[in-house]
C-alpha cells in the first residue's frame, strides 16, 4: 500500500514540478514574442499591492471560464466542458507561473502570503524528498532532461527564425 501511495504521490509532484516549470518556460517565451520586456521591467519593480492585484489578474479573468466548464459539464457537454477546463487551467498557470516569478519577491512582504507560500514550499519539499529516490521519479527526471534539451532547440530555432 505504501508502494501504491508514494508512485501516486511520484506522479501528482511530477506533473505539478513539469507543468508548472514548462508553463514558466512558454510565459517567459511568450514575453519575449510579445516584446513585453518593459511590462516585465515594471512588474518586477511593482509594488506590493499592485504586485498583489497583478498576481489576481489571471484568477479573475479565468474565474468566467471554470464557472462556465462547470455549466457545460453540468448540461451534458462532457468533452466540451472538459476541454474549456483544461484550457482554462493551462492558461491561467501560464499566466500566474509568468507572474508571480516576477512579483514573488513583493508578494512575500505581505506576512499572510509568506506564511501561505512557505507552508505550500514545506509541503512540496516533503513531497519531493518523500519521493526523491523512487524509480517513476528518477526515471521522470531523465525524461524531464531530456525534452528541457529538445524544447529549448526548438524555441531557439523558432525564435532564430523570427
Amino acid at each position: 500500500m505504501k508502494k501504491l501511495l508514494l508512485s501516486i504521490l511520484a506522479i501528482i509532484v511530477i506533473f505539478e514540478e513539469w507543468l508548472w516549470d514548462a508553463l514558466a518556460i512558454a510565459g517567459q517565451f511568450f514575453s519575449r514574442l510579445l516584446h513585453l520586456e518593459k511590462f516585465d521591467t515594471w512588474l518586477l519593480n511593482a509594488p506590493p499591492k499592485t504586485a498583489l492585484f497583478a498576481f489576481l489578474i489571471p484568477l479573475i479573468i479565468v474565474t468566467p471560464f471554470n464557472l462556465l466548464a462547470i455549466f457545460l459539464l453540468t448540461h451534458g457537454a462532457i468533452i466540451q466542458g472538459i476541454l474549456l477546463e483544461i484550457t482554462v487551467k493551462l492558461v491561467g498557470t501560464l499566466l500566474i507561473a509568468r507572474i508571480f516569478r516576477l512579483v514573488k519577491a513583493a508578494l512575500l512582504t505581505f506576512n499572510w502570503f509568506a506564511t501561505i507560500y512557505n507552508t505550500i514550499s514545506g509541503l512540496l519539499h516533503w513531497a519531493h524528498e518523500t519521493i526523491k529516490n523512487t524509480a517513476i521519479y528518477q526515471q521522470s527526471l531523465k525524461l524531464k532532461a531530456v525534452l528541457n534539451v529538445q524544447i529549448a532547440t526548438l524555441l531557439k530555432t523558432f525564435s532564430a527564425s523570427k
